[in-house]
């Protein structure tokens, strides 16, 4: 059964690390609260790489934790990143490469989903329902995950081992990597998986529309998957990937954070570097037409093994 929790309702003392993190491997101990994070922009339009730079930093300036970033615009071909071969534990973000595997093994052997995987695959995505997910996994298998991972170039994602999915390690170069396939054409996924994928991520639940959609212009289609969960280093982790269609962009944004002393804290963190790209991508939007997100966001707290 799916558990859910309010961000009022569980709390972690503070086990951040003093300062934001320089980009560094996974496992790195954590640099001095003087050093600011270091993001790299590249732009096919004048003055916008410095633009996200600049504010993408800002957002930053305060926070503690490790964030990482990945954004891609094909339609300035634009691209920000931090930390991006860093690794997380994926949490329910993994959801979206689970749906990814099912339907690209499905298509090697020219079949449908059954009606059976349909419900849990829209449980999993539009509600984020762990049973679901666990489901389709231990169908899958970690062998056909690995298959899909291999096939899509997302070569340093690890599946979770022992059932634990949502302790999948997980970077900002793969993430892009698998939002890159679900919203182009390509080889990998067909045009319908990919529309299918799309409209579910299109179709989440209210409270947990949250993270990289805050600040998105109305003119803009947005298709998210989050994830939290705690443990007991690091505090949570917190994460957010989306893609973006509309309003004269198509971009891909990309935001995993832990060492977040609560997961209000870790949304916060998120949000702030989401408006920073919505704004810098859509400037001329009217700001009443921004996506404002619920101010109590949801997910479905995903287990870890104990210690």
């Amino acid at each position: 059964m799916t558990r859910r929790i309010s961000l009022r309702a569980r709390v972690l003392p503070a086990v951040v690390a003093a300062g934001i993190l320089v980009p560094a491997v996974a496992g790195a101990a954590p640099a001095s609260a003087a050093t600011a994070p270091q993001v790299s922009c590249t732009s096919g339009k004048a003055g916008l790489a410095a633009k996200l730079q600049k504010d993408i930093t800002a957002a930053l300036a305060s926070r503690t934790g490790t964030v990482a970033i990945g954004l891609r615009d094909r339609t300035t071909n634009t691209t920000c990143t931090l930390r991006a071969t860093t690794s997380y534990d994926s949490a329910s973000v993994v959801k979206v490469t689970v749906l990814a595997a099912l339907l690209w093994d499905a298509k090697k052997t020219n079949r449908y989903l059954t009606s059976r995987e349909s419900t849990l695959a829209t449980a999993m995505i539009t509600k984020s329902d762990n049973a679901a997910t666990t489901s389709l996994w231990n169908q899958l298998g970690v062998t056909k995950v690995k298959g899909f991972l291999t096939a899509a170039g997302m070569t340093r994602t690890v599946p979770g081992s022992g059932g634990y999915w949502g302790l999948t390690q997980i970077n900002v170069t793969d993430e892009q990597r698998l939002l890159s396939l679900i919203s182009a054409k390509n080889s990998v996924l067909s045009d319908n998986t990919r529309a299918y994928i799309l409209k579910l991520m299109k179709n989440v639940v209210s409270s947990q529309k949250w993270g990289t959609p805050a600040g998105a212009p109305s003119a803009v289609s947005v298709h998210v998957k989050n994830g939290w969960l705690q443990r007991a280093t690091r505090g949570w982790r917190v994460h957010s990937i989306g893609t973006f269609q509309g309003g004269g962009h198509d971009y891909t944004v990309s935001v995993l954070t832990d060492g977040n002393s609560t997961m209000n804290y870790g949304v916060t963190t998120i949000q702030a570097v989401a408006k920073a790209i919505h704004r810098d991508l859509t400037p001329t939007a009217p700001a009443a037409s921004r996506y404002t997100p619920t101010a109590t966001p949801q997910e479905a707290y995903v287990a870890v093994p104990r210690g």
